[in-house]
């Protein structure tokens, strides 16, 4: 069997009610239309499974590729507790409009419900127009039913935490969080495998048919979680060339890479598979046999777990977001 190699896949493109213009003009998307809200780069959602794109294994799968490759593609612990289901979703978001107000079931809930994984996610904002903002949970004590006056009022603004937003700023995003990305945001997400989204306000928008889109009001109200916090952003230090952490939890850790020069990656005590993806600059991947895997910005590549060790090698300065699954059971509320 011939060895494998870091893989790229084909985006899918997703047009949204809120979608723009960032995923072509920013990050060189040329398929991607004049309402592309989001593209999602790896996938093992259904109906949404992500195509490779490169090498000898291009036009397979992402669930053959599993079928096949097994712990060898993404780990053998991540096998054995997910099978052949990949268990992250990658994407990129242009949000030209806001997003509705939303939240995500946590795993117990999603499974009785939807028999599906809950959702917990990470934001890592690439870039945003001038007082562009996001919101993330609330900004005072809150209960269901202060919640629910709100809602019913059309006042939910109100009582929720929205921030100004710049270039490289994270978020971290729990199942239970009540959040929303706003107008002008451009963002890569790492979330849980799930398409699962409880949406609760949705400004009274209608679509090109005068209809307005779907509410989950009662599936949402016992998913939310109500607690309030005094800082939802996540705060983190990175010195070039050193993969500084911005979140670790159960599902994902991801770190950040400000690369310039080269650096070598020993990957082989996580038993994972890593995802990079490229939010500024250019990269490249340097396996041992000399193979050399570009890494523009807004491309993203999956290293095979049985691939360990190789190096990462910026001709002038990349950031990288590295993204791959621990043991871990660490509690990250905030990041």
């Amino acid at each position: 069997m011939q060895q494998l190699y870091p893989l790229k896949f084909t985006p899918i493109l997703k047009d949204k009610i809120w979608g723009g213009k960032k995923l072509n003009n920013l990050l060189y998307k040329s398929e991607a239309s004049d309402k592309a809200g989001e593209s999602w780069e790896i996938s093992g959602v259904k109906d949404n499974v992500s195509e490779v794109a490169n090498g000898f294994l291009a036009g397979n799968n992402l669930q053959e590729l599993i079928e096949v490759y097994m712990g060898d593609l993404v780990g053998q612990k991540v096998f054995e507790k997910f099978g052949t289901e990949f268990p992250l979703l990658i994407k990129y978001i242009d949000a030209a409009d806001d997003l509705s107000i939303q939240v995500h079931p946590n795993d117990k809930q999603a499974a009785e419900r939807h028999n599906s994984f809950g959702k917990t996610e990470m934001w890592y904002v690439m870039q945003a127009d001038e007082d562009a903002r996001l919101i993330s949970g609330f900004n005072q004590e809150v209960d269901k039913d202060l919640y629910l006056q709100k809602l019913e009022e059309k006042k939910i603004l109100d009582i929720l935490n929205s921030e100004v937003v710049k270039p490289g700023d994270v978020f971290f995003m729990p199942a239970g969080r009540i959040h929303a990305i706003g107008s002008g945001c451009l963002i890569a997400e790492i979330q849980q495998t799930s398409d699962i989204t409880y949406r609760v306000y949705d400004f009274d928008r209608k679509d090109d048919h005068g209809n307005t889109r779907e509410l989950h009001t009662e599936q949402a109200v016992d998913v939310i979680d109500y607690s309030f916090y005094s800082n939802y952003k996540t705060s983190y230090k990175v010195q070039p060339n050193i993969p500084g952490n911005l979140a670790k939890c159960e599902y994902f850790t991801t770190n950040l890479v400000e690369l310039s020069g080269s650096i070598e990656r020993d990957m082989v005590a996580f038993d994972s598979f890593v995802i990079y993806m490229c939010v500024d600059g250019q990269a490249e991947i340097i396996q041992e046999n000399q193979d050399v895997t570009v890494l523009k910005k807004g491309e993203t590549v999956l290293v095979p777990a049985e691939l360990t060790q190789y190096y990462l090698r910026a001709p002038g300065h990349a950031k990288l977001l590295e993204v791959y699954i621990e043991d871990t059971n660490d509690e990250n509320k905030n990041g």
